[in-house]
């Protein structure tokens, strides 16, 4: 089980990133119905990373409780980013869609590995949120580039 505790840890390490880059996201836009979109997308992620802390307690593991060194340093150049120039909302949701591309990765990862059912069944349901999470701001960021 510690191999599967440690599966789950490093997806809520990923999901807080989520959260955390959602929230940065709402903060940073112009666009109520964005920000609306990044609150909702921040708010499922929170979930996802409750969902994952119950399971890791289930399983007797000790669940991590922040996001990792990784996801601060991409949310320290964003700051960098916008403290340089103005951020518009295409390069918002391009950032938006970078931290889901990583997301979808350490999720593809963790579904390589032999979980015990109702761990995987609970991770592919959050995979699927993820794949939704990704499309819907690529074509977002698809739409504010063409209006460029």
């Amino acid at each position: 089980m510690t191999n599967t505790v440690s599966v789950l840890n490093d997806l809520i390490e990923t999901s807080k990133d989520g959260e955390q880059g959602f929230l940065k996201a709402a903060q940073d836009t112009t666009d109520p119905a964005l920000r609306t979109l990044f609150t909702s997308r921040a708010n499922a992620c929170a979930d996802a990373v409750r969902e994952l802390q119950s399971l890791v307690i289930q399983l007797g593991g000790k669940p991590e409780d922040r996001g990792s060194v990784s996801g601060a340093l991409h949310r320290g150049w964003v700051d960098v980013k916008s403290a340089l120039s103005t951020r518009d909302n295409r390069a918002i949701l391009a950032d938006c869609e970078q931290g889901e591309d990583a997301a979808k990765k350490r999720y593809r990862a963790a579904l390589d590995k032999d979980l015990p059912v109702e761990v995987r069944t609970l991770v592919e349901v959050q995979f699927q949120g993820v794949l939704q999470n990704h499309d819907r701001i690529r074509d977002l960021r698809d739409q504010y580039a063409a209006v460029r």
